[in-house]
């Protein structure tokens, strides 16, 4: 589907060397559509075209920024997340009769990050970040289909500005997830299970100006 939303943003400078941000992201609406098959001899029968309607949440950050002297530079943000609005993925016939029902109920999310700079001389910089991102599943909903839980992100990376027009960024992420459960019902009894997830990042960026 093709879903339409809007981003707000405001920068205000409270003083030469700190800086607050404000930004808004707005929820989108998707209608879904698909064909549901199934196999087997008396299964056929229920094949046909179906819908699904989901909205993906909203978001608000509020960000701060601020100089400490010459070398070093703090920076913290807080991200509020409607995950609550996602309660269930329900798939409907177009006749209208309801084929499948997935219960998610999340819950909305405080994400919270901090982070600085260090300007170890006048070309080169030394970035440090850390944050916490909380899951919106739950224990007695949770899917295999997104296993998800509590995150911590541990971030370095370095900046190389190349001359006055070349800028280099590296950097490096490791998510530490803590691990997550699943039990749900199922046709043939219950599907129960532990989940270990990590995440490593690397990201390679260059700019330049003209």
């Amino acid at each position: 589907d093709i879903g339409y939303g809007y981003n707000l943003g405001s920068l205000v400078q409270m003083t030469p060397g700190t800086r607050i941000g404000l930004a808004y992201r707005s929820s989108i609406d998707y209608t879904l559509e698909g064909t549901a098959i199934f196999t087997g001899t008396s299964a056929a029968a229920l094949n046909g075209n179906v819908t699904a309607k989901i909205k993906v949440p909203d978001s608000t950050s509020l960000s701060v920024f601020s100089t400490m002297g010459g070398r070093v530079e703090v920076m913290a943000d807080l991200t509020y997340t409607g995950w609550g609005n996602i309660k269930s993925l329900d798939v409907y016939r177009t006749s209208g009769a309801l084929l499948s029902s997935d219960p998610y109920n999340w819950k909305d999310t405080l994400r919270v990050g901090v982070g600085a700079n260090y300007k170890l001389d006048p070309n080169t910089k030394l970035r440090f970040g850390l944050a916490f991102d909380p899951t919106p599943t739950n224990d007695v909903n949770r899917t295999p289909r997104l296993p998800d839980q509590d995150r911590t992100w541990l971030a370095f990376g370095v900046q190389y500005k190349m001359g006055q027009s070349g800028t280099v960024d590296v950097g490096y992420a490791h998510e530490f997830v803590k691990d997550s459960t699943v039990n749900n019902a199922a046709a043939a009894g219950r599907l129960i299970g532990t989940f270990s997830n990590k995440a490593d990042i690397l990201s390679v960026q260059y700019s330049h100006r003209f």
